[in-house]
């Protein structure tokens, strides 16, 4: 029997998000059911709220950055119990695809396919009309439905509040920073936008032993924070051009790696500008639809730069997020100061107005924890 929740229903472009009960399925033997904990406000969701990322399907729930209990699993499902602690991500992989063979399961040929599910919706209605989601994650509610690959254990003691960060602002952070860029100690690292994803290549950087690690942001809170999460330097374009900014911090020649984490067509041009002969720059901010970037090719060509888009950090994430969150534990990741707020699901669209305002990194929706029997 379908289960009534309340969730954020987003229908219109330009509209607020209405609070709405709406009915979950019921699983599919390849599925878990998760009693969301945690879930965070993520500039891609706005985006979609905005107009300029356009979803295949409205009425939608948002939210993909997610973390919870699981209530309930389906028949096939044997590595996942009930109880256990989840964080939620949203490169859904089949496990059978070259991709998934290769392991970059962030590149499975049905990624884009909700909860890998022939149904091209999600789980939820409300009365007669089916609602959709954002690759299979509906995470502005209080129950989601996820398929098995979607969902990875963490450790209990691992607050769920900070661990849904870890499924798209650490992971797409971080995990460029590792495992795209692979940057190595002494390298030198520009970081263009330090919201919630930015902040999180700086802390990357800081990782993996970075030298110099040049935080650009039009907003000085943002650039002071990104000294906490280790920038060496910081630039505000506000104050000149950041290009020669960045080349006169490093003595003319640029960084060994830029990471452009807005997703506007100068700012991705300006990363490839400021990297070095042999440098690359890493594109992670969602740049809309339609949108070409021009860049010079004699350039490229003859300094060997390499320009390159990072989907999800190129993670792992059953891996990877157990990793992350051995890091939170140790004192090595900080979350605690990613989190600018704690909301309920009723302040979703302040949240938002916020963020896009700029005044914070990260909103995070909190619900209460399911009672246990």
């Amino acid at each position: 029997m379908p289960t009534e929740i309340k969730a954020a229903v987003f229908r219109q472009v330009g509209e607020p998000l209405s609070v709405e009960t709406v009915e979950l399925d019921d699983l599919a033997p390849d599925e878990v059911r998760v009693s969301v904990v945690g879930s965070g406000l993520c500039h891609s969701d706005l985006h979609v709220i905005d107009g300029s990322l356009p979803v295949p399907h409205l009425p939608a729930i948002l939210g993909h950055e997610v973390a919870g209990i699981v209530l309930e699993v389906g028949a096939h499902v044997q590595d996942i119990n009930v109880g256990d602690h989840v964080v939620a991500g949203i490169t859904t992989h089949c496990d059978s695809c070259p991709g998934c063979a290769s392991g970059r399961t962030w590149l499975c040929e049905q990624r884009f396919a909700p909860g890998i599910r022939t149904d091209p919706l999600t789980k939820l209605r409300s009365g007669d009309t089916l609602i959709g989601g954002i690759g299979g994650m509906s995470g502005f509610a209080e129950q989601v439905i996820l398929h098995r690959s979607a969902a990875v254990v963490i450790d209990p003691s691992m607050p769920l509040d900070r661990a849904a960060l870890i499924g798209c602002a650490v992971v797409t952070g971080v995990g460029t920073v590792i495992n795209a860029a692979r940057v190595r100690p002494g390298d030198t690292c520009a970081v263009i936008g330090c919201g919630g994803v930015g902040l999180n290549v700086v802390q990357g950087a800081q990782l993996a032993g970075a030298g110099r690690i040049i935080a650009v942001d039009l907003s000085s809170p943002k650039l002071e924070l990104a000294t906490r999460f280790g920038a060496t330097d910081i630039v505000n374009p506000a104050d000149g051009d950041p290009i020669e900014a960045v080349m006169s911090l490093t003595g003319g020649r640029g960084v060994d790696y830029a990471f452009e984490a807005i997703g506007l067509k100068s700012t991705s041009e300006q990363a490839l500008a400021m990297t070095k002969p042999g440098g690359g720059a890493y594109l992670i901010g969602v740049v809309s639809p339609g949108v070409d970037l021009e860049v010079p090719g004699l350039e490229l060509v003859l300094d060997n730069k390499s320009l390159c888009g990072v989907r999800m950090g190129s993670s792992n994430m059953a891996n990877d997020f157990p990793y992350f969150v051995e890091l939170y534990q140790q004192g090595r990741l900080m979350l605690d100061e990613l989190v600018s707020e704690r909301i309920t699901l009723a302040e979703v669209n302040d949240g938002y107005e916020k963020m896009q305002a700029g005044e914070q990194a990260r909103s995070v929706v909190v619900f209460e924890p399911p009672t246990r029997s």
